[in-house]
């Protein structure tokens, strides 16, 4: 049996994490291909008029696995382990995409408030027909390998904030900051013009260091969405070390990044780190994008 994985929003909240899951469980894994233009286009022809770009371009990936796989795997991520929400779209997904495919949809709801992750998959690998030691041991490889691409993302963050270089952080959902045809290649585009780039995604919260003066305190409201406690947090332990700029990149018709983008900004402004918005949608041109990147850069120099 192969199951189909789209390779867009929720994928990139664990990433590698399914595929390495379903593997050893004997599946067989699909994931659709790097984003391009003919993804983006077949999600922004089924897409609702309302539908925020990162949704678009997810169902481009959804519709380019429908019959190529015998089943697509779709979950319903509601809250995490602190309880916070995920965003409203990603409760919604399994009970949309069925109606836009007609490969078979596999999901589960992943609710850390009723119930942990681990006894989710449990619950998610019966319906694949297998057994509690099988799943268990499924679970166990992914979550290492999972621990240990977080540990490497930790080290390069460390390396990456002792570059002498002028050290700018994107600001962004993970679903953007790793997808390069999204965000048209910003992180390419930075080094070329001489900074270190730094993903927010990548910064720890529990391990980087005091900060070197007091931060302004916090004013921000306390937040359900863990994306945004998240990237919050993580601001807060960027301003231990010497950032030169921030570049928040938010996805045409989010919502909610709409509400945060106005804390991410104060935030950084506060502490007198200069700060750039982008927004990005199927429309927007490398051309005009670079030219703010350079413009933006240019500013930091002077």
């Amino acid at each position: 049996m192969k199951i189909g994985i789209p390779r867009a929003l929720v994928y990139w909240k664990r990433p590698y994490f399914w595929e390495t899951f379903f593997k050893k469980l004997g599946f067989e894994v699909l994931l659709s291909p790097q984003t391009n233009k003919e993804i983006v286009g077949l999600g922004v022809m089924i897409a609702d008029p309302e539908t925020c770009f990162s949704n678009k371009v997810y169902l481009g990936h959804l519709k380019w696995l429908e019959g190529r796989s015998d089943m697509v795997f779709v979950p319903r991520l509601k809250t995490n382990k602190e309880k916070l929400e995920y965003c409203p779209r990603f409760f919604a997904l399994p009970d949309s995409v069925k109606i836009l495919i007609k490969t078979p949809v596999l999901s589960e709801v992943f609710d850390e408030r009723k119930e942990g992750f681990k006894k989710t998959l449990e619950r998610l690998g019966r319906k694949l027909g297998k057994g509690r030691k099988e799943i268990r041991a499924a679970s166990e490889t992914a979550l290492s390998e999972e621990r240990e691409r977080k540990k490497k993302e930790e080290e390069d963050f460390f390396r990456q904030v002792q570059s002498e270089k002028p050290k700018i952080v994107l600001v962004s959902h993970p679903y953007n900051l790793y997808d390069d045809y999204v965000n048209m290649g910003a992180r390419e585009k930075l080094e070329n013009l001489g900074v270190e780039v730094i993903f927010i995604d990548q910064v720890p919260i529990d391990k980087a260091r005091p900060p070197r003066s007091n931060p302004k305190p916090h004013y921000w409201p306390k937040f359900h969405w863990e994306f945004a406690k998240e990237i919050m947090d993580q601001i807060d332990a960027l301003l231990a070390y010497n950032i030169a700029g921030a570049i928040e990149i938010s996805s045409f018709a989010c919502g909610s990044d709409s509400v945060l983008k106005e804390f991410v900004e104060k935030r950084f402004k506060d502490n007198g780190i200069p700060f750039l918005y982008l927004i990005i949608d199927e429309q927007s041109g490398e051309a005009g994008f670079q030219t703010r990147l350079e413009a933006f850069v240019d500013t930091l120099k002077k």
